[in-house]
């Protein structure tokens, strides 16, 4: 029996746009298509958690919009709770218009939206539900002082707290975040937290030891092709990633926090999840889209059996 992830965190609806180039200041082009995903950093994991069976709910803001209520159905088929994820009057669904240029460049706008209303008081609101979580997943499209003060409030109640720094800020205070679990930052996240290099494994276990000097407890760095890069006080694991011929690394990470999240609250222990999240994550990276490359439970059974167990 899998135990109850709580997902604190954003929905935007992603707008993509594909044309021949990107246009310039001022100029108008015709695109050749154009579609309309789900995406939030927070609403990515929650589904990924979701559709490999975890029993998720998720706390956060849409507007009280169109958007937003397609959002809500979009989470609530994929089994999420979303008794805590309120539609604001007076704000927008978050947001992010995408242009894709057919030689792969482009350009994204972020609009926040109902997400930068997410409040200490909301999670104040679903104290009751959280306290049945063996598993709180945080990430930064929310604002800071209601990421510290979840944190704060997990670790009196004793929950388990899962931070992903994404987007990364350096506005983030570690001391603020050192009570966390796990810390599950990229390379480049990793980078602006630290101010150090992380191109490489070991530039990146030197940067997650610095972390780690600072008071946290246990650095998750994800590499994309390379694999995950587990940073501990007293041992340092490499897992390599799972060899895939990769079309569209979109929402990679999050299908790989998500998926971790469920193994880990399934009974795996660490290291067994970490090595079915980075294969969850490599099977995304092998379909277009972010929701959309999310496996299902039996597809990725499936998967392990045919490409990793055997």
């Amino acid at each position: 029996m899998t135990g109850r992830i709580g997902v604190i965190g954003s929905n935007m609806t992603d707008l993509i746009t594909y044309g021949p180039r990107l246009p310039r200041a001022g100029e108008t082009l015709e695109a050749a298509r154009f579609a309309v995903g789900r995406g939030g950093k927070g609403a990515n994991q929650a589904v990924a958690a979701a559709r490999l069976g975890a029993r998720v709910a998720m706390v956060g803001r849409v507007g009280a919009d169109d958007f937003g209520r397609e959002t809500l159905r979009s989470l609530q088929s994929d089994g999420v709770d979303v008794t805590h994820v309120l539609a604001t009057p007076g704000a927008t669904t978050g947001v992010a218009p995408i242009f894709v240029a057919a030689n792969g460049e482009n350009s994204i706008l972020i609009v926040k939206g109902a997400n930068g209303l997410v409040s200490p008081k909301d999670v104040e609101a679903a104290a009751d539900l959280l306290l049945s979580c063996d598993l709180i997943l945080l990430q930064l499209e929310i604002p800071l002082e209601t990421v510290y003060a979840t944190i704060d409030w997990a670790h009196r109640c004793g929950r388990r707290v899962l931070l992903n720094p994404a987007p990364a800020t350096e506005a983030l205070a570690v001391e603020r975040i050192a009570s966390v679990d796990y810390f599950v930052p990229n390379q480049s996240e990793l980078a602006i937290l630290t101010n150090l290099p992380t191109e490489t494994a070991a530039e990146a276990e030197a940067a997650a030891r610095h972390l780690l000097d600072r008071g946290m407890k246990e650095i998750i760095v994800t590499l994309g092709g390379d694999g995950v890069l587990l940073v501990q006080p007293d041992r340092t694991l490499h897992i390599p990633a799972v060899p895939v011929e990769a079309t569209d690394t979109t929402g990679a990470g999050d299908a790989f926090i998500g998926a971790f999240a469920f193994h880990l609250t399934s009974g795996h222990a660490l290291e067994a999840a970490l090595c079915r999240a980075a294969a969850y994550a490599a099977l995304s990276v092998t379909r277009p889209g972010t929701q959309t490359s999310f496996a299902g439970a039996d597809e990725f059974r499936g998967y392990l059996n045919a490409t990793v167990e055997n």
